[in-house]
């Protein structure tokens, strides 16, 4: 186990915590790790959620290390097959990630926030992008955050780098739910409990098909799956999850997935 990306396997359940003292930055060695540690989760067929949070309770992740940049680690480093943070780009990434947001989100740290698909943030929470205070581009926010938010709301924390507070951001529907910093981890597990019993290869169906069908119209995101050119959605289809779903609701009994 990395001393800077720890992993806990529950069951089911993959939790990544980024300890990296005093504020969690990711620099491109971190980021590697992150993702090799994201890709073996991809691919492994006993794991079916992740829960990514930050060691410590002031910062989720600072974002990219500027002491690092400082001594001459490039903007546009290898980060790592997943990219920055190893989930941003990790390619065929179908399973879900909650984001167990400790503390503050900032610019790279809330782009990694922005590539999971939930989450729950404590009360103290607060996510900005100050990238063009120090004349550079939040690429990965650029492109995720008006898509997340009303535009004119994604434009202003794009363009003035301002802090969003957690009530600000679950009243924009950024985050799922706002809780006590000391039952963050309660509720993240808790939710990832809640995806884990549902069908795995349904689950991952359906994080694929809103992925791919975001650009395009419903007449076509329907024609790509029934040609079938979705591999998660034929895989559910042709799973043997598929045919003791129905069985168990007909015999009245929890139903057991097999991921297959």
């Amino acid at each position: 186990m990395s001393d800077v990306v720890k992993t806990v396997r529950n069951g089911h359940i993959l939790e990544v915590t980024l300890d990296r003292p005093k504020a969690n930055a990711i620099d491109a060695t971190t980021s590697q790790e992150m993702g090799r540690v994201f890709a073996e989760f991809r691919d492994d067929p006993e794991l079916r959620v992740a829960i990514l949070t930050g060691g410590g309770q002031r910062f989720f992740s600072a974002g990219w290390d500027l002491v690092a940049a400082a001594d001459g680690e490039a903007y546009d480093s290898d980060y790592g097959v997943g990219g920055f943070g190893g989930i941003s780009e990790l390619p065929n990434f179908n399973k879900p990630v909650i984001a167990a947001v400790n503390g503050m989100a900032v610019g790279g740290g809330f782009e990694i926030v922005l590539a999971c698909d939930l989450v729950i943030a404590a009360e103290h929470a607060s996510f900005f992008v100050p990238e063009v205070k120090v004349g550079q581009l939040a690429d990965s926010a650029s492109i995720r955050l008006p898509k997340r938010l009303p535009t004119a709301v994604a434009m202003e924390l794009l363009m003035t780098g301002r802090q969003m507070k957690a009530e600000e951001a679950l009243k924009w529907g950024l985050v799922n739910q706002i809780v006590p910093a000391d039952k963050l981890m309660e509720a993240a597990r808790n939710l990832a409990e809640d995806i884990s019993s549902s069908a795995p290869l349904a689950v991952q169906a359906v994080k694929e098909t809103a992925r791919e069908s975001e650009a395009l119209t419903v007449a076509d995101a329907y024609g790509e799956m029934r040609a079938g050119q979705r591999a998660a959605y034929e895989a559910m289809l042709n799973s043997e999850d598929a045919e003791e779903g129905p069985r168990a609701f007909a015999e009245k009994r929890d139903p057991v997935w097999k991921g297959k």
